[in-house]
């Protein structure tokens, strides 16, 4: 997308909430939509629950970042309601929970505090839905999230789908990736930005980690760009969000950053190479910015019960709402036949 189609999307930005307001309405009689405040980890967190039939298998989605919520992109997910109950989560530090809480009721934000509140999700899903177990998505970011809490309570989880997984890089990988895709785009200055950062990212400021990824965003070509054709069009037709609502999510992003950097760029996903539930990594075939070719060495480490990776054609990062037609025919064909009939209920 380009800046005047941003611009138009601005501009048309009420007749677009509209349409979105009528996509997004469900009908059908055993339905559940909610969007409201639970208290999670001692704070009041914004969780939303959408689907046709509340029978169905629930999602469980942890969106990437930090703090990049996903509850912007409903309107993409409009098919999967049909099959699944779909739950969106607002992390601490993320989009509204950041909002209700602000700076100073958000408390220490770490990966372990993240994902010990996922499981309080979880587990609140569990009882008010009378479930037995949800299926969990972790994507980006939150797929080291999705990964700890696989790894500290499996009883919870039907089965694990990292997608945009991070993965580790000792061989510095994505450095390389990073280089090559500058030089194929022509971009020489990106080149040397790169060199002078070096390869090792646990080097890296934080300034050099967000310079390489608006690099990159840049260079992304043949697939649908994750800034300009994804986030920002969603943000903006979001009816869910208001303006306000739209600043506390870049207030949190840059909030939540500040306090998961070093976790960030020295994460060990080697530690959660072992878990007791099936895993699968749907991943973009073209994604470089967690790049496809980690994610598969990573894949091929995991030892679990069973164990499957799919590409998801013609998808860069955010594969799911990139593709979400083909992500929901994978999640059907693979993943939902894990729960029992009648579908998860105690």
């Amino acid at each position: 997308m380009s800046q005047g189609n941003i611009l138009r999307e601005i501009v048309l930005r009420k007749r677009n909430q509209r349409i979105n307001t009528k996509e997004l309405q469900i009908s059908t009689t055993n339905s559940i939509v909610e969007g409201c405040y639970v208290k999670i980890g001692g704070i009041n967190q914004w969780i939303t629950i959408r689907g046709e039939n509340r029978s169905n298998p629930v999602l469980l989605l942890i969106h990437c970042g930090p703090a990049s919520t996903y509850s912007i992109f409903s309107p993409l997910l409009r098919s999967w309601e049909k099959h699944f109950t779909v739950v969106q989560w607002d992390q601490r530090g993320a989009g509204k929970t950041f909002g209700k809480n602000g700076k100073d009721g958000s408390g220490a934000i770490t990966f372990d505090r993240l994902a010990k509140d996922g499981i309080e999700v979880a587990e609140y899903l569990r009882e008010k839905l009378c479930l037995q177990k949800v299926i969990l998505i972790g994507s980006s970011v939150g797929s080291l999230i999705g990964i700890m809490m696989a790894k500290l309570r499996p009883d919870l989880f039907y089965a694990y789908v990292g997608t945009d997984q991070n993965a580790p890089d000792t061989q510095n990988l994505l450095y390389t990736l990073s280089v090559n895709a500058l030089r194929e785009a022509g971009n020489t200055r990106g080149v040397e930005l790169l060199e002078q950062m070096g390869p090792d990212q646990s080097q890296w400021s934080r300034k050099d980690f967000d310079k390489r990824n608006r690099l990159i965003v840049k260079t992304i070509k043949d697939v649908p760009n994750m800034i300009t054709d994804l986030v920002l069009p969603s943000m903006l037709s979001s009816p869910d969000h208001t303006i306000r609502d739209l600043m506390d999510i870049f207030k949190g992003m840059n909030y939540s950053l500040e306090h998961l950097f070093d976790e960030l760029i020295n994460f060990d996903s080697k530690k959660y190479g072992k878990f007791e539930l099936p895993v699968f990594i749907f991943q973009g075939d073209h994604d470089i910015i967690t790049p496809t070719e980690l994610a598969r060495v990573y894949y091929d480490e995991i030892e679990t019960p069973h164990k499957e990776f799919v590409f998801i054609k013609n998808a860069g990062h955010l594969a799911c709402f990139a593709r979400p037609n083909q992500f929901l025919e994978e999640l059907i064909k693979r993943v939902r036949p894990l729960v029992p009939t009648p579908f998860n209920k105690l």
